[in-house]
């Protein structure tokens, strides 16, 4: 498994992905039909606001239906010959804080059928050796306390919890671990 930028040529397996009822989003329960009625609309467009490095795009719908301003960030593509799953990073130039309505730097989602065969442990790897580029000393993910495999994947990375929280009202007000990684 290698990660990808998204590119046309792939957007099938994407689609096929969403169209089996994984979600690119696992706190927002409606992002993959979203997303296929975007990919429909305009398959190019929809390719190119996966990767904003300079924050130029419009400002990212929150869970609850708010908008909130965007990072620099971008969603690669876990793949081995077809989708696997995708990961996501968007951080602050200057500094590895981040908004309070930003719960991590880093998510991630690996369609069901590949699940527990290491790609959630690679890409996080892969995109940590990113973040240490971009200048970052930290990084930080959150996940549900009944999220064995998620923990599993942010440990085996090096990843400590930092705190047990409740997310705000826009996330659904409901328990999650931070986790911390030193790169």
């Amino acid at each position: 498994m290698d990660l990808r930028w998204p590119d046309e040529t792939m957007l099938a397996s994407y689609v096929d992905a969403i169209e089996r009822g994984w979600s690119p989003h696992t706190m927002v329960a409606d992002e993959g039909l979203r997303e296929l009625a975007f990919i429909r609309l305009d398959p190019a467009a929809f390719v190119r606001q996966l990767v904003d490095l300079d924050a130029s795009g419009p400002d990212i719908p929150m869970p609850d239906g708010t908008c909130a301003r965007r990072l620099p960030g971008y969603r690669k593509w876990m793949w081995d010959g077809e989708f696997c799953g995708s990961i996501g990073f968007r951080w602050q130039p200057g500094t590895a804080a981040l908004p309070s309505y930003v719960l991590g730097h880093i998510g991630y989602s690996v369609v069901p059928w590949k699940r527990r065969q290491g790609c959630a442990t690679e890409a996080l790897r892969l995109v940590l050796v990113d973040a240490a580029e971009r200048g970052l000393s930290s990084v930080e993910l959150t996940t549900d306390p009944d999220n064995i495999g998620s923990q599993r994947v942010i440990e085996a990375n090096g990843g400590v919890i930092v705190e047990r929280f409740r997310r705000d009202e826009a996330y659904g007000a409901t328990d999650a671990l931070r986790y911390s990684i030193h790169l």
